[in-house]
């Protein structure tokens, strides 16, 4: 995909009407072509120059791999640069998700997420984000289907790359492009604070999630490391600030680790600082990532949640389908150090 300014300045440069530029967009973002050749309203001379001057697509697929249930379909793209990124689509009775990765790698290093095991590479474009949306809303065209949802949870923190993943946000919303509403895209932070009160300025219907993880310093410092810049006593006023200016719900995502964060304590602290409006907590049980974590039961899990919805919380359990492909929350890694091997 390519950002229209771009194509507006490009044909700008060649001496071609405005609408060109818009034709070319609405191809890329409605038409979803992946290639110039395929804009058929183009004179064959232009297509040609347009190939020769640019890439239609920032990633190739080179390995998809899906689910038994159907449910999930994780795709590794390979960047210009040789890097390797994952998406995932979850395709479910009425809608369709695509978790979109906005970093090669993560700087956060959640204890129980493989995102982070290498450390950050690089950030992401938007244009490479929303690339890997139009690559899956491809697959759905062909079953008669399209993208409903749109989630910033894959690899990296989003707002540690905040510019170019409300760039990617904007462009997806685009009612002169792809045209996805706006409640229909979610961001999952960690807690970069400065960046959450940011987005609170925005002004964007677009959800946002933190990855809470953990109700009191101790332990979240130990799950994730950002805790120790950004403590919860900081953290949670920023949370208030948002739900009291916008008025919109805040999602709280709880990755459940079997005898490690379940137990009274974080009851009792969840309890005291989630108990309000417009808060909502999503209990996820933790996914195989190979270290020293244990996945709860599932009676565990609704038993935790019965708990916590007893004491006044708003809580559910979120599914996360697609362990079976490492296509699960906290999965995704980039399946090899770059995707040339």
């Amino acid at each position: 995909m390519i950002d229209p300014a771009v194509l507006s300045a490009m044909m700008t440069d060649l001496g071609q009407p405005a609408y060109r530029a818009t034709q070319v967009y609405q191809a890329l973002t409605r038409g979803l072509v992946t290639d110039f050749a395929a804009i058929g309203v183009l004179p064959a001379t232009l297509r040609g120059v347009l190939a020769e001057r640019l890439e239609a697509l920032s990633l190739t697929p080179v390995e998809t791999r899906t689910a038994a249930t159907g449910e999930a379909r994780k795709t590794v793209f390979a960047t210009a640069d040789g890097r390797a990124v994952e998406a995932v689509l979850m395709v479910y009775p009425r809608r369709a998700t695509v978790c979109v990765s906005s970093q090669v790698g993560c700087s956060v290093r959640c204890a129980f997420c493989a995102s982070g095991a290498r450390g950050l590479v690089r950030d992401l474009t938007a244009e490479e984000m929303v690339d890997q949306v139009l690559h899956f809303a491809r697959e759905l065209r062909d079953v008669g289907r399209a993208v409903t949802n749109v989630v910033f949870m894959g690899m990296g923190e989003p707002f540690h790359n905040y510019d170019e993943t409300l760039r990617a946000c904007r462009l997806l919303n685009d009612p002169d492009g792809f045209g996805l509403g706006a409640r229909g895209v979610s961001i999952s932070t960690a807690g970069v604070v400065p960046a959450l009160r940011r987005f609170t300025d925005e002004e964007s219907q677009i959800n946002l999630a933190v990855s809470l993880h953990a109700a009191t310093d101790e332990l979240r410092d130990r799950l994730v490391p950002l805790n120790r810049r950004y403590p919860l006593d900081v953290l949670l006023p920023a949370c208030a600030d948002y739900v009291a200016r916008r008025r919109r719900k805040l999602f709280f995502e709880y990755v459940v680790l079997a005898g490690i964060n379940d137990g009274d304590d974080q009851v009792k602290a969840l309890t005291e600082r989630l108990r309000k409006p417009l808060y909502h907590l999503n209990l996820i049980a933790y996914n195989e990532t190979g270290g020293e974590f244990a996945r709860p039961r599932a009676r565990e899990l609704a038993a935790l949640c019965e708990r916590l919805t007893a004491a006044g919380l708003s809580c559910t359990v979120r599914r996360s389908p697609g362990g079976e492909i490492e296509a699960a929350c906290g999965q995704l890694a980039g399946a090899q150090a770059s995707a040339g091997g």
